[in-house]
């Protein structure tokens, strides 16, 4: 690609176009060339006249050259031009009017001043005739001979000063032309009553309309029908200067009779384009005003900026991965919906989605197909969706609905219905079948709230009030629930601030071995005790800690404390102390959980085989691999996992004969039902034969009577922890306990 510089502008010139452009511009012969001295050809038979003439019109801007004869002088004239003739009408060989016939049949432009004795009138017209700017004849005064020459010689420069004048006007044109015609701009003229005088050739690759066809044709022709009225001002411009139309947006028409046509495509059926326009007019005496002759208008291509305009909104109104409205339109659109609904006194719906269990299938069949079932949810969605109604994503695994225009609550309710129907189907995920259910929560404006903010708020509430009830429903929300929310706030602010001040302590409950009858281990349990409200049960603040990153901070001061008790101990009365503490199985999803542990362990001196991580079944199935692979670090560094609360959760047998685990705990739930006859209890039975058949240790816990302890002994269950042995107690209640049976 080329570029040329004109009056400070830079035009880029393709490949192909160049060589048009040096054909244009580049012949020599297209623009004169002079030379600063004046070059005459004397022509003279005789040597001392001409020599003589040579030396009284000599100066330094002059060069000369003699010949005596025509044949040299056409010699000369063929091998070079002159600005001027000097010539003698007779000669040996041919009168100079021969030269003169030469000079004009191939439209030289030497001037010519013919030096003669002759007196006839012939030989005068003759030269005259032939192009001769003075004829003087012998003798000639010398002064007269100076003058004709220096006429002779302005005239050749100021024919030569018209001609370069000519050539740049002649070349500015076809520079003007070529731009024109090159440009990647529309370019027209109107006729004042807005007919087209001139459009360049560009409307035929941009419009696919012949432009000869276009000429005398109404502006209207170019427009898309839409748009005719927005363009009648700017297409019949009269204004000019900082007045006249600037980037004004309208949309021109394509045909399609024609091949090449720029992104031609029948559903992209008109180019958006930036058109400037200006009047055009004739210039005036000064005494009437400028006719108004017509309008000069360019216009732009901007179909790919506007398409780029139109992504970047899009985007930022939509989510990338359903195409669904993303929160910011769906608040849009509920606050529009909001005021229809105050001026019409109707009702309208906010349902809060949520999907449950979607990040156990992250983390069991990988992100890519995550994103495939919340795309697969969104397809089912819509579906139970009315015509204006609209879903969108809030971001994860939540949806919102706006259901405007609600005759009664009870259509909220027939769509709800709807929804859970259409998830009744299993989703095809990772290769297998997936039932994927949701929690949703409703609120109803003007019921429970006037703006979209509080809509969406107690849309939310309602929702997390199925989460925490079983999900799998829908729930309205109720008035109650906004202070059980607000109350759950207030408590997750509490609790961070109760990490912040160290509020958090341990209390450890004993594990009794039967067979040794005596206290073998203890369990860490964390516990809170708020300044105010007294003690909280871990079963109010630790499932707020699993919803939030705060559970990682409690696990840390859990293993920190943990540990540090554990090595007093094993320093002072009972080498051989054991002790477990449970981690969430959010914890796992931390790189750095291994070496936490391990080093917390290194820095109190925990001897080997003595500390145990307990982990719920649930832990197993979120993100087994990483898990297994964390499972065995720990087992390498010597320190136990036990799985918590068997039985309770998902078959966990297969994953018993790949993960090295150190033993099972029998869940409260089962110990309780226990009497003295173990055989009705079939789930106990199985647990200990499984525990027996993978060689496994077995931790019975919540045992409070002595018929479960019976019972559990009966199936082979030596370690036994609960009321029935002691509650969880403090550090120093343990401590002074062994010291007791140091001594005993």
């Amino acid at each position: 690609m080329e570029t040329l510089k004109v009056s400070g502008e830079t035009f880029h010139i393709t490949d192909h176009a160049s060589s048009e452009f040096e054909r244009l511009f580049s012949d020599p012969t297209e623009t004169a060339v002079f030379s600063l001295i004046d070059s005459i050809l004397v022509v003279e038979d005789d040597v001392m006249l001409g020599e003589s003439m040579i030396a009284l019109l000599g100066t330094e801007d002059r060069e000369f050259v003699y010949v005596p004869s025509v044949a040299e002088a056409l010699l000369e004239l063929e091998a070079r031009s002159f600005n001027l003739v000097m010539l003698d009408y007779r000669l040996p060989d041919a009168t100079g009017l021969s030269v003169m016939e030469w000079l004009r049949s191939r439209n030289r432009p030497e001037a010519v001043i013919i030096i003669s004795g002759e007196d006839t009138i012939e030989a005068v017209v003759g030269g005259l005739r032939r192009g001769a700017c003075d004829y003087l004849r012998k003798p000639y005064h010398p002064d007269q001979l100076r003058h004709a020459v220096d006429s002779a010689l302005r005239k050749v420069e100021l024919a030569r000063s018209n001609e370069a004048m000519r050539s740049r006007l002649v070349q500015s044109e076809r520079l003007h032309r070529y731009v024109v015609e090159s440009s990647l701009d529309l370019i027209f003229t109107l006729t004042p009553d807005g007919r087209i005088s001139y459009i360049n050739t560009r409307v035929e690759s941009l419009l696919g309309m012949p432009r000869h066809e276009l000429i005398g044709q109404p502006y209207q022709r170019l427009l898309w029908e839409d748009d005719h009225d927005s363009g009648h001002f700017a297409m019949c411009e009269r204004r000019t200067g900082g007045r006249s139309s600037a980037n004004i947006e309208l949309r021109l028409r394509r045909g399609n009779g024609m091949s090449g046509v720029d992104g031609f495509t029948p559903g992209n059926a008109f180019v958006t384009i930036a058109l400037n326009s200006m009047g055009m007019y004739a210039g005036s005496d000064g005494n009437m005003p400028r006719r108004f002759i017509g309008t000069y208008a360019v216009a732009r291509d901007i179909s790919e900026r506007k398409r780029a305009e139109e992504m970047i909104a899009y985007q930022a109104y939509h989510d990338q991965l359903t195409g669904l409205p993303n929160r910011t339109l769906f608040k849009d659109r509920l606050n529009v919906s909001i005021a229809q609904a105050q001026r019409r006194d109707s009702l309208l719906g906010v349902m809060f989605v949520d999907l449950d269990r979607f990040k156990l299938v992250n983390d069991s069949f990988g992100h890519a197909e995550g994103d495939k079932l919340l795309h697969g949810l969104a397809t089912r969605l819509k579906r139970c969706l009315r015509r204006g109604d609209t879903l969108a994503r809030q971001g994860g695994d939540e949806f919102t609905i706006l259901l405007p225009d609600l005759a009664s609550v009870d259509d909220a309710t027939t769509i709800a219905d709807k929804i859970f129907k259409e998830l009744r189907p299993v989703f095809q995920i990772g290769g297998t079948e997936l039932r994927a259910t949701v929690s949703l929560g409703i609120s109803i404006f003007p019921r429970d709230g006037n703006t979209a903010d509080q809509l969406i708020q107690r849309a939310d509430i309602a929702m997390y009030s199925v989460k925490t009830h079983g999900k799998n429903k829908y729930s309205y929300f109720q008035p109650e629930m906004d202070a059980a929310h607000m109350q759950r706030i207030t408590l997750e602010r509490e609790l961070q601030r109760a990490i912040d001040r160290d509020e958090l302590y341990l209390e450890y409950q004993p594990k009794y071995s039967m067979q040794h009858q005596r206290v073998v281990g203890v369990e860490a349990l964390v516990r809170w005790c708020h300044p105010v409200k007294g003690e909280i049960p871990p079963v109010e603040f630790i499932p707020i800690a699993e919803d939030t990153s705060l559970i990682h901070a409690i696990s840390d001061c859990v293993i920190e404390k943990a540990c540090a008790q554990l090595g007093a101990w094993q320093r002072g009365p009972c080498q051989d102390m054991r002790l477990s503490l449970n981690l969430s199985p959010r914890d796992f999803d931390r790189d750095d959980i291994v070496e936490r542990v391990a080093s917390t362990a290194r820095q109190y001196g925990i001897r080997a085989g003595t500390l145990e991580i307990e982990i719920t079944e649930s832990s197993l199935l979120h993100n087994a691999d990483s898990v297994s692979q964390k499972i065995r670090l720990l087992r390498d560094q010597g320190i136990g996992v036990s799985i918590d609360d068997f039985g309770t959760g998902f078959s966990s047998l297969a994953y018993l004969l790949k993960l090295p685990v150190n033993s099972l705990k029998i869940d409260r739930s089962f110990v309780q039902e226990l009497g003295l006859n173990c055989a009705q209890h079939p789930i106990v039975s199985a647990i200990a034969g499984v525990a027996q058949g993978f060689g496994l240790h077995m931790v019975a816990e919540g045992v409070e009577t002595e018929e479960q302890v019976e019972a559990l002994s009966a199936v082979g269950c030596d370690e036994m922890q609960g009321f029935f042995f002691s509650r969880p107690v403090s550090a120093e209640q343990i401590t002074e306990r062994l010291r007791l049976r140091a001594v005993a």
